[in-house]
This record gives C-alpha cells, sequence and structure tokens, in this order.
C-alpha cells in the first residue's frame, strides 16, 4: 500500500439519478451515525435573463425552467467517493465522463459530501497541487484539487497519465486508436486505482475511512478488490463500502496472464480474474484489433486471460449500471453480456439506475451554440431555427419541411451503426431526407 508524507497544505442535472445513487449508496454504507454539523446545500441563485435572449418565449414560463427545482436532503449525508478514468469537462470519451461531470454535483446539493478521482491527464489550469505526494507500485504519485460546486475534484499526477496523454481525448486515453490500448494500461490503472482510494484519507480536506466508493467501468476496478482482499484484512477502510457501475459492458480490461504478477495483489484473488475467450489477442499497441480481419476466432480454441471487470463485480458490494433495461439486457445471454452474464448472476446480480440529463449544460435557455436560445414555449421555433442553422453550416439544402435524422455517438457495430450505414442510401435516395452523422470509432 502506499507510502508517504504530506510536504504542506494545499495552495460540474441528473436529478433522476442522483436520487438512486443516494439510495444505492446508503444501501451500501447500511447504517451510518449522521454527521455532525451538516449544512444543507444553499440555494442556487438564477441570474435574470437578458431581454432578447429568447426571441419567441413569454418571459415568465420560459424562465422558470432554469429555475433549481426543490431537492430531498438526506437523513443520514454519506461521504461518496467517485474513481473514473473520465470526468468531464477535464476528459470525456462518451457518458462515462458526463455521469462522473454531473452527478456528484447533484448529490453535493442534496447534503452529501462527494468527491472525484480521475487521472491528470493535462496541465488543468484549475487544479491546484495538494502537496501531497505518495509511493504506489514504487512510483511517485502526486494529488491536484479543484472545488467546483460543492465536488471536490481531485486528480492524480503520474507520468503515465500526463506525459502519455497530455491533453488528447477521445479513445487517446487509454491508446492511439480504438482496438490499439497501450501495453502499460494494466499499470497505469493498478496506480490508479490505488492512490484513488488513498486519496480518501490523505488529503488535507481528509474524507476518511468510513466512505462509500463509486468505482465506475473497468479501469476502476481494482477498487474493490484491493479494499477486500488488501485493505481490509490488514485493518484499514473496515466500515468502506464499494458500489462497482458499469457504463459499458464490452469493454472489459482483460490482459494476458503474465500482467498478474505485476499487480501486487496477494495470490488469493487471482481466481476472480481468471477468464477465458476466443481471441488470440488483447488489443494493444503490440496486438492491434486490425481493420482487414475477417475473425479473431480460431474454432475450438480458448486463451486464457485476466478481466479486470469480472474482478470488479465479484468484490464490489452492489453492482449497478446506467438503465433498468441495461442491467436486464447483461444478464439475458453471452452475447449481450459479453460472456460475463454468469459471473453478474454469481456475484448477486446488478440494479439499473437510470441516467439523467445536466439540466445546466443541456439547457437550451442557455446554450451558447444555438443560434436562438428557447423555452417550453417556444420549442418549435427555437428547433426551427437551429435546423436551418445545421443545414447551412453543412452545405445541406435549406429545407425546413425536409426531415433532418441526426446520430451522436461512437462509430462501433454495438451502437448499431453498421445497420444505420447500410440504411442511409436507401433513405436518402426514397424520401427527402437528411443525414448527419457525427462521431468516432472504427474506420468503414
Amino acid at each position: 500500500m502506499a507510502t508517504g508524507v504530506k510536504r504542506g497544505s494545499a495552495r460540474r442535472g441528473v436529478s433522476r439519478g442522483a436520487a438512486q445513487v443516494r439510495t444505492t449508496a446508503r444501501q451500501a454504507a447500511a447504517t451510518r451515525p449522521a454527521k455532525q454539523g451538516s449544512k444543507q446545500a444553499p440555494r442556487v441563485p438564477v441570474s435574470s435573463r437578458r431581454s432578447g435572449v429568447c426571441a419567441f418565449a413569454a418571459p415568465s414560463e420560459d424562465t422558470a425552467m432554469a429555475k433549481p427545482a426543490m431537492v430531498e436532503l438526506p437523513k443520514t449525508p454519506q461521504d461518496i467517493v467517485f474513481v473514473a478514468a473520465e470526468v468531464a469537462p477535464w476528459s470525456k470519451t462518451g457518458g462515462l465522463g458526463d455521469v462522473v461531470g454531473g452527478l456528484p454535483i447533484e448529490l453535493a446539493k442534496r447534503g452529501h459530501r462527494v468527491m472525484t478521482v480521475a487521472p491528470r491527464y493535462d496541465q488543468y489550469s484549475d487544479a491546484w497541487d495538494t502537496s501531497v505526494v505518495l509511493e504506489i507500485m514504487g512510483e511517485r504519485v502526486g494529488f491536484f484539487h479543484s472545488k467546483k460546486k460543492g465536488v471536490d475534484r481531485v486528480f492524480i499526477d503520474h507520468p503515465c497519465f500526463l506525459a502519455k496523454v497530455w491533453g488528447k481525448t477521445g479513445s487517446k486515453l487509454y491508446g492511439l486508436k480504438s482496438g490499439a490500448d497501450f501495453v502499460d494500461n494494466s499499470k497505469r490503472f493498478r496506480i490508479f486505482c490505488e492512490a484513488a482510494i488513498e486519496a480518501a484519507r490523505c488529503l488535507p480536506f481528509s474524507y476518511g475511512e468510513d466512505v462509500t466508493f463509486v468505482a465506475n467501468d473497468w479501469h476502476s476496478a481494482l477498487v474493490p478488490v484491493l479494499l477486500r482482499d488488501v485493505y481490509k484484512p490488514s485493518g484499514q477502510f473496515l466500515d468502506a463500502k464499494c458500489a462497482f457501475c458499469v457504463h459499458n459492458i464490452a469493454f472489459q480490461g482483460r490482459f494476458w496472464q503474465d500482467t498478474w504478477d505485476k499487480l501486487g495483489l496477494p495470490d488469493s484473488s487471482k481466481e476472480i480474474f481468471e477468464f477465458e475467450d476466443g481471441y488470440d489477442k488483447v488489443f494493444t499497441e503490440d496486438e492491434p484489433d486490425e481493420e482487414d480481419e475477417e475473425s479473431l476466432k480460431e474454432l475450438g480454441l480458448t486463451y486464457t486471460k485476466l478481466n479486470w471487470m469480472k474482478a470488479g463485480f465479484l468484490s464490489s458490494d452492489k453492482n449497478v449500471t446506467v438503465s433498468p433495461n441495461y442491467a436486464e439486457e447483461v444478464v439475458s445471454n453471452p452475447s449481450k453480456g459479453v460472456e460475463l452474464d454468469n459471473v453478474i448472476a454469481e456475484a448477486g446480480g446488478i440494479e439499473g439506475i437510470v441516467n439523467g440529463m445536466d439540466s445546466e449544460t443541456f439547457n437550451p435557455l442557455k446554450c451558447k451554440f444555438i443560434p436562438v436560445r428557447y423555452g417550453p414555449q417556444s420549442v418549435a421555433e427555437g428547433k426551427a431555427a437551429a435546423k436551418e442553422a445545421l443545414q447551412a453550416e453543412l452545405g445541406l439544402d435549406v429545407d425546413p419541411a425536409a426531415p433532418l435524422v441526426g446520430f451522436v455517438g461512437r462509430l462501433e457495430e454495438q451502437k448499431g451503426v453498421d445497420v444505420m450505414l447500410a440504411a442511409v442510401d436507401q433513405i436518402v435516395s426514397e424520401t427527402n431526407c437528411q443525414v448527419v452523422i457525427l462521431g468516432t470509432g472504427k474506420k468503414s
């Protein structure tokens, strides 16, 4: 475990999800005494709307959309630590970054003390060095901090994040391109997971050991493993709980077995990592996913690997995912569960909590990227203006009668992109429909 000293003091709603995660955290933490001196979340002031911001709206009704909703304060406030490889707006490749950016803010409004821990991929101008340095896995690891909208944002500082990525987003957080992960990802995220646990207690604004961790996706799957098999047996974090949240079960953190000795885990832990599949590679820089390969499987052959997500499921106190439908899907069969459906059942099942929307960021009354801001009483006019602007920007016919279909997402088969692309030509040739696609991913 980490060792180190503190050299000196330290110099962004998703309402539905927040309510349910609060309940999950409370279940995971069982019964704890209420924190003394807890304060109610302050009311958020609503600034007056400038004249002419929404050309078509009735000011009193549209402006009401921007008022903060009343929130239910918890009977027992929790100390909650989100651990994730992404946190918007600092780092993001998809929905994971959005959730870890927005959900903690809503939980903080409800009176919980909330911290997020993510890698420091860039020289973030709004995060300051806490001057705390620990030795983890023989490496010196630092901690940077920012406090935004009531949430402590902590960033793990190590060259394997900053020097390797240097502010680039997209798939470059995990590899230079999709299907070719960095060969040292096992080391990178092993260091990250232990540093995230230590962040709860080693910083000047310490949360202590009586916390609820929310580990997200495979990059954070060693958090529940370390808690169960390393920390608690040595008398540390005895009252801590950990929920493991899966945003995309297709990405599981599969590694060759020769990485085991570098994880610094007890031999007794290896069983929960053991996994077999039919692929003869793990899709790294050395063994990339070649676009021209017809099949990576050779009938009848299996390969033994380590699966971080499997270990996360089997070590956590509670398993959750991003919707009730997805929770049913991933346990329905091996295809939809990507070979982990039985593991989830063995772990006691999984609960789906619907992702909410950050109504501060995605608010047409405040959005600076649309030509006309609008509210509930001017949706038709506002959306028509936005459609006209998009058609013009992309060189499409500016035709209000033409249906405009938009897709934003990863360009992967898992999202149905192959089905969509196969249908586009026919849709466009037989109708006056316009199609706009925005995303990154595999080449066609």
